[in-house]
């Protein structure tokens, strides 16, 4: 790949999957000693790679290719029965974006997500650095969307605008609420601003096949998957 100038790639050391049991995952990361920009994104984003901090990733394991980068076509995305029953449901719900930044009530709702959804899996119990280092990055657009009930805060979507579309970094939602289904309507609300903002792709991050968290990803027809160094549609 080049832009400008050769793009130098770093795989990271064997360490255990944190998607599938019995598996050992790597990742090859866009040189972490050279500060990252938005046209360096913008690029390796259409070449499956996602953010996590203020690192560019993909998944490159020794022995499984089972982590596909997955990007939702906006103006072809038509929303399943469940989806539409999820939307309507929540029409109640405020909707703002906002910049990225620290805040108490942010923070209290990721620590409550995280522990009731990943408890004893090393995200529980994080502290103000980790909820920044992970989300927050100088470099990036970033928009951290707020769901809110009733003035209440229930769900952020945290999402970056690239220059193909919106991409999904991250959604936590108030882990008590359960029958209104948070996480699928914040990528339905990701799926509508793209729209807005004449963005072609909502990308989704990586689906993993076999993996139950990732499962949600599949719902959501059609999209693109990128195999094979390119995006290959399923309907």
């Amino acid at each position: 790949m080049q832009h400008n100038s050769q793009i130098v790639l770093f795989q990271s050391p064997p360490e255990p999957c944190s998607y599938l049991q019995h598996q050992i995952a790597r990742n090859v990361y866009a040189d972490p000693f050279r500060a990252p920009t938005m046209d360096l994104y913008n690029l390796l984003i259409q070449k499956g790679f996602r953010r996590s901090g203020h690192h560019i990733y993909r998944p490159h394991c020794d022995a499984c290719a089972k982590c596909v980068s997955m990007r939702i076509p906006v103006d072809r995305f038509t929303p399943n029965r469940s989806q539409r029953r999820a939307r309507k449901a929540n029409n109640d719900l405020t909707i703002h974006t906002a910049d990225s930044r620290y805040s108490d009530e942010y923070f209290e709702l990721y620590q409550r997500y995280l522990g009731a959804r990943h408890k004893d899996a090393g995200m529980d119990n994080p502290e103000r650095a980790d909820f920044e280092r992970f989300l927050m990055c100088d470099w990036c657009d970033t928009m951290f969307c707020e769901l809110r009930l009733q003035g209440n805060l229930v769900a952020v979507a945290v999402t970056d605008k690239v220059s193909t579309g919106l991409s999904a970094v991250y959604t936590f939602f108030e882990p008590t609420i359960t029958q209104r289904s948070l996480g699928t309507v914040a990528v339905m609300f990701q799926i509508e601003l793209a729209a807005r903002l004449n963005l072609p792709f909502v990308y989704l991050g990586y689906w993993v096949d076999g993996c139950n968290k990732m499962n949600y990803k599949a719902n959501f027809h059609p999209q693109e998957r990128f195999l094979k160094d390119q995006w290959i549609g399923f309907k």
